[in-house]
């Protein structure tokens, strides 16, 4: 048994007892796989054998006890994983740039999805004063996000003892955000060196994205932790469960609407919105709910749908093959 510690267009780093080795899909395992989601990913447990002292071969991967994905960028309707067996998912945002309560609600939502603990990073302190830091703590605690939240800066060092005390030995954590947030260099202050290339941020404090594929990392004292490149686009696809988890008190006041197919829009004695009229829940909290189960019902229907005409099509190449074996 090895994990997975790098994907890297189709080639695979992984670790073992005896120490690390490339690896490759065997050819039985690569065509009985039925979508993309099924390969392995950075994080995962797989079977595999050595076939040179350089080369090892993958026939399986072990079941998920957690995982990390998003929809696929664009058009495309289907998972991308992201990692996997993951305890813990850093979610970094700028505190200068980046902060978005909007974008949070998302990469909660997946974390939720997957089973995994957020705790939310406010990078680059050293932009903002201590007053435009509490209001934005406040912000985010004022839309009902209960998640822990850790001020950090990587260059007053503010936070980062506390950082360091989170990365338990033997769990596997993972950094996601933004690109730019500053997870390269809070990567490289973990490492104490420059152990990945960082670029100088713009002049306005933004950064530049660096990384460009993911990997697990073992630090020093025996945690791992996943690094991931910067994402523009997190898409939501099968998150049904983790939106009702991350927005737990609409869901809750949900079960009471008078119509049991209530859209939580206008619908009489609607329980949410006689909240949100109350002062209850925020207008910024049920607009974001609202856009984030508009757009996985969407995506949902969207794959179900992608699903039928992929088995209708392997059916039907299955009985060709049977009707020329004929």
């Amino acid at each position: 048994m090895a994990r997975v510690m790098t994907v890297d267009r189709g080639a695979y780093l992984v670790r073992h007892e005896r120490g690390e080795t490339r690896a490759e899909l065997s050819g039985k395992f690569r065509f009985t796989v039925e979508s993309s989601p099924d390969l392995p990913c950075v994080g995962d447990w797989v079977w595999f054998e050595h076939v040179s002292p350089t080369l090892a071969i993958i026939h399986a991967v072990l079941p998920r006890k957690t995982f990390l994905r998003r929809k696929y960028p664009g058009k495309t309707v289907d998972f991308q994983m992201i990692a996997a067996n993951l305890d813990v998912a850093f979610i970094v945002q700028s505190c200068h740039y980046d902060f978005n309560i909007r974008r949070l609600d998302r990469y909660l939502v997946a974390t939720n999805e997957g089973h995994i603990e957020p705790v939310v990073i406010l990078s680059k302190t050293d932009l903002v004063t201590p007053e435009e830091l509490g209001d934005m703590i406040e912000r985010v605690r004022k839309t009902g996000i209960s998640s822990r939240i850790l001020p950090i800066s990587n260059i007053t060092g503010s936070g980062l003892e506390e950082f360091r005390h989170l990365l338990v030995p033997g769990k596997t954590f993972c950094l996601i955000g933004s690109s730019g947030v500053g997870k390269t260099t809070l990567i490289n202050r973990l490492l104490g060196r420059n152990a990945f290339d960082t670029k100088t941020v713009s002049g306005t404090g933004e950064g530049v994205h660096t990384t460009a594929r993911r990997q697990l990392l073992v630090l020093d004292n025996g945690a791992m932790l996943i690094d991931t490149p910067g994402m523009r686009e997190l898409g939501l696809l099968g998150t049904s469960d983790g939106l009702e988890d991350n927005f737990s008190d609409i869901h809750d006041l949900s079960l009471v609407c008078r119509f049991s197919d209530c859209t939580h829009t206008q619908e009489p004695g609607c329980a949410v919105l006689i909240a949100v009229e109350a002062g209850d829940i925020s207008e910024e909290r049920y607009r974001s709910y609202l856009k984030l189960k508009r757009e996985t019902e969407y995506h949902d229907l969207s794959y179900v749908e992608k699903r039928k005409k992929d088995r209708d099509f392997g059916r039907f190449i299955k009985s060709v093959q049977k009707h020329r074996k004929h």
